[in-house]
């Protein structure tokens, strides 16, 4: 990352340096989100971590329970036999047992194959139908929405084939990027940046607000005005008085008699810098 980004204004006009700013800020941006999103790949990883250990243990939970079915069935069987032999107890209950699972095999199988497929087949063929109907207009085959048609399995082949493409061209992608990557920042470093890039892109935020601020930007245009204007009558006041020894007194006679023109000019310069002043103010 760049220099440490103090956020305080240059001299002179800031506006001057508004590309500068916001090239700043569309760099810093895309580094900012990469480094958020490889930080929540940490958060999920070490979140499915635990969800894996709980799950470890639901599947203690699930085995002991299925130990708790076993010693209620061999309950049962030691119960009958008490009354019949200790095999046709056991035989008994595994009968009972047997017709239970054919019964709602049978059930659910049946209940299965209605629902089949499970996908809302018409509204899906509906939705196709209508995005023809907008992007060809009368010229879409409704044919096509037919899956043992021929433009269908032509359709249904092309789309493979650009999937297909799609796919060599991701995984060409990624390869790339795998022998481009260097090795993945861990969980501190990643909020360390974070941190650090966000003060970068509070600062950057800072000044852009101010080289967006008109008042601001009229104030600093005044103040470098009024400045020059007091360069330049300091020079011409140095100027006057140079010429003002080589001048003849008849000149200076003159000049003296037009005071009050000159008076009259000055006067006007004030007001109209005053005004520009309320104006920029406002």
């Amino acid at each position: 990352m760049s220099g440490r980004h103090t956020g305080r204004p240059s001299q002179g006009p800031a506006i001057r340096t508004l590309p500068k700013t916001l090239k700043l800020v569309a760099r810093l941006a895309p580094r900012q989100l990469n480094d958020e999103i490889a930080l929540a790949k940490v958060e999920l990883k070490r979140k499915a971590t635990q969800v894996g250990i709980a799950g470890a243990f639901f599947g203690v939970a699930l085995v002991f329970m299925a130990l708790l079915v076993i010693a209620l069935v061999v309950a049962a069987i030691l119960g009958l036999a008490t009354i019949m032999p200790g095999w046709l107890a056991a035989l008994i209950v595994a009968a009972f047992f047997l017709v239970i699972v054919a019964i709602a095999s049978l059930i659910g199988i049946a209940k299965f194959k209605k629902a089949m497929p499970l996908v809302p087949e018409d509204t899906i063929r509906g939705i196709k139908h209508d995005l023809g109907i907008a992007k060809e207009g009368s010229d879409f085959d409704e044919s096509i929405l037919d899956p043992n048609s021929p433009a269908a399995k032509a359709a249904k082949a092309e789309k493979e084939a650009a999937a297909q493409k799609a796919k060599a061209e991701k995984a060409a992608k990624e390869a790339a990027k795998e022998a481009d990557a260097v090795k993945a920042p861990t969980e501190a470093e990643l909020r360390s940046r974070l941190k650090r890039r966000r003060e970068h892109l509070t600062g950057v935020r800072d000044e852009l607000g101010e080289q967006l601020d008109v008042k601001k930007q009229g104030q600093a245009l005044l103040q470098s005005a009024n400045g020059k204007f007091q360069e330049s009558r300091e020079l011409a006041a140095a100027k006057f008085a140079d010429l003002g020894d080589s001048v003849p007194e008849s000149l200076t006679e003159r000049l003296a008699a037009r005071w009050k023109d000159l008076a009259a000019f000055a006067t006007a310069a004030v007001v109209f810098v005053v005004a520009l002043r309320k104006l920029l103010k406002k």
